[in-house]
């Protein structure tokens, strides 16, 4: 029964807010609309007197222009029937001066019979001269001794215009008329606006002057038989349609039309308000659009219907306050015993979790145990893995020279032979040379801890060449490789070691030499030359290259390109730390064919040390 009670109550509180609510938007709604509306009408006149003012300030600017310019004797020689050349091309150039200084459109003077024989666009591919005006009104109100006046489409220009016309008189005889034609744009273009809409039509109704251009050259209503007759034998719109815009009369407010556009994509609905103008036998008009009214109307409607709406809720709240509360009673017991579920379910869960951390505890423990025993052995391996490359580069370092050695002592073996001890002695001097390397190569490896700079001092790059090539010399031997050096005249100073340095120029040129193995004239290049703060040696050669990938691995340890048995890797990741150490770089360049390497390093002058 209480059910059935609060069912009626609440059906009646909505059945009185729907009558209310179509109350406010039937009567309401029209009424706040209106009066929106004729709020704004003042705000048209406005901007109607505005527009008016604009219009005949235009037409009153050149309003005495035409009676002034028709004096000039440069126009009525033109227009005598025995005028010259020069006297038709004095008039071209005065009207085409009058029309650039006074901002008109043309300027032309007709004979009597209305042809025209000066323009100021006499020079322009569409000129009036030789064209006909006779049925202009403004040539027959100036040749019947009035003020010519006409707005119309130009039939050769096809531009707007509006015509003044005056006779061009010698001593009281009318010889011709002169015309002169002001442009209407620049007017239009201060009548763009968002809210309302301007057009200026003429007697027949026709708008010739629109803030849309697609309004333009459209009439207001039907045109009859006699009106077109009239617009044809003026030819005042040329060969334009003049259809008919679609604007419909809606009735009324505070004394002005309403009219209502339809053009199927533009649906607008406007107020009019118009002012005459005789003077021109013009009608302007500004069409202001209701939407923004309407929709003003529109939110108060809304807003007094919410206001209903809060009242009605507020009413339909307080009813159901004591429903809700015995509901939320109901809802906090249940919800309370579901959290007392969920405690327990979640405290039998963290306990779980509990004893899985504990074991995983315990695991993680006897990892680290076996992790540490790892790194253990890791060290060891290390330390032996750091012997056995100590002990490669020794025996790579000390190969070269061992075979110089060679080489120099069954040479001097053969000069005893032949009994030439001049040249036993100089092999023997080189053979304690390379002693002294290698020596100098066992004292270089033990001092690899200390400060790697601490030996370095003032080196020639010509003195480290001639040493290294004397240790190469024994690789060359009769092999037809083409050797170039070019390091200049000046010296090429550095801060280097000089055994080290002369250990990397050996072990690029010995790469160069292994990679021209079985070449077609083979050839190695070597450069050098001095910038404002660097030194840079190049080694080429004309080999096959370091294959495309390999860029950056040639630098590392044990890593060769050539066969086994023919290097340990150890020669080029030897040379890049030595040249680390002097504060350099050495980097592969490929050039297209072959290799080469470039050691780049500061510079130092003559008195640095």
């Amino acid at each position: 029964m209480m059910q059935a009670v609060k069912s009626s109550r609440r059906l009646a509180a909505l059945g009185l807010a729907l009558v209310l609510a179509w109350v406010l938007l039937a009567q309401g709604g029209s009424w706040l609309a209106a009066r929106h509306i004729r709020a704004t009408i003042p705000q048209g006149e406005n901007i109607l007197r505005l527009a008016v003012s604009g219009l005949r300030g235009e037409l009153a600017r050149y309003e005495r222009l035409p009676d002034l310019m028709s004096r000039a004797p440069v126009l009525s020689d033109a227009l005598r029937p025995d005028a010259s050349r020069v006297d038709i091309a004095a008039a071209n150039l005065y009207l085409r001066h009058v029309t650039r200084m006074m901002g008109l459109s043309d300027a032309y003077i007709m004979t009597a019979d209305g042809m025209t024989v000066a323009a100021s666009n006499f020079d322009q591919d569409l000129s009036f001269i030789g064209q006909g005006f006779a049925y202009r009104p403004y040539f027959t109100q100036a040749m019947a001794g009035g003020q010519g006046r006409f707005f119309a489409l130009g039939t050769t220009s096809g531009k707007r215009g509006y015509y003044f016309g005056a006779a061009v008189r010698d001593r009281g005889r009318i010889l011709g008329v002169l015309a002169l034609k002001v442009d209407v744009d620049a007017i239009e273009d201060s009548w763009r606006a968002a809210e309302y809409e301007m057009i200026v039509t003429d007697s027949e109704g026709i708008v010739f002057l629109a803030s849309r251009r697609d309004w333009q050259f459209r009439s207001l209503g039907p045109l009859g038989t006699a009106a077109r007759a009239r617009i044809a034998a003026t030819r005042r719109y040329h060969d334009e349609p003049l259809a008919m815009l679609p604007l419909e009369r809606a009735g009324r407010v505070a004394g002005h039309q309403m009219l209502r556009l339809d053009s199927g994509h533009d649906r607008r609905e406007f107020v009019s308000v118009s002012e005459t103008m005789p003077e021109a036998g013009w009608r302007v008009q500004v069409l202001l659009d209701t939407a923004p009214a309407r929709q003003q109307a529109l939110q108060g409607t809304v807003a007094a219907l919410l206001i209903v709406g809060a009242v009605l809720a507020g009413l339909m709240a307080w009813m159901q306050r004591r429903a809700r509360l015995r509901e939320r009673l109901s809802i906090q017991a249940e919800a309370q015993a579901q959290l007392e579920g969920r405690v327990d379910a979640r405290t039998r869960e963290l306990a779980q979790l509990n004893d899985r951390l504990t074991a995983e505890i315990t695991e993680r423990r006897a990892t680290e145990d076996e992790l540490r025993r790892t790194q253990r052995h890791l060290v060891q391996s290390a330390k032996l893995a750091a012997l056995g490359q100590m002990s490669a580069a020794l025996s790579h370092e000390l190969n070269q020279p061992l075979g110089a050695v060679r080489n120099f002592a069954a040479n001097a073996v053969t000069y005893l032979d032949r009994d030439r001890p001049d040249d036993t002695r100089a092999n023997l001097a080189r053979i304690l040379s390379l002693t002294d390397r290698m020596t100098e190569i066992g004292r270089t490896l033990r001092n690899f801890a200390r400060k790697p700079n601490a030996q370095l001092r003032q080196v020639d790059l010509h003195d480290v060449m001639h040493d290294a090539f004397e240790v190469i010399a024994w690789r060359i031997g009769n092999r037809a490789v083409t050797m170039s050096v070019d390091l200049g005249d000046a010296p090429l100073l550095v801060m280097a070691g000089p055994l080290r340095f002369q250990q990397v120029v050996v072990n690029l040129l010995s790469n160069a030499l292994d990679a021209l193995e079985g070449c077609d004239d083979p050839r190695i290049d070597i450069t050098g030359h001095a910038t404002a703060d660097r030194v840079i040696l190049t080694v080429s050669d004309n080999g096959p290259g370091v294959a495309e990938g390999l860029d950056d691995r040639v630098f590392d340890p044990f890593f060769s390109t050539k066969g086994v048995g023919s290097g340990l890797g150890l020669g080029l990741s030897i040379s890049f730390n030595i040249i680390k150490d002097f504060g350099g770089e050495l980097r592969l360049v490929q050039n297209g064919q072959g290799a080469s390497f470039v050691i780049d390093l500061p510079r130092i002058t003559s008195g640095k040390t």
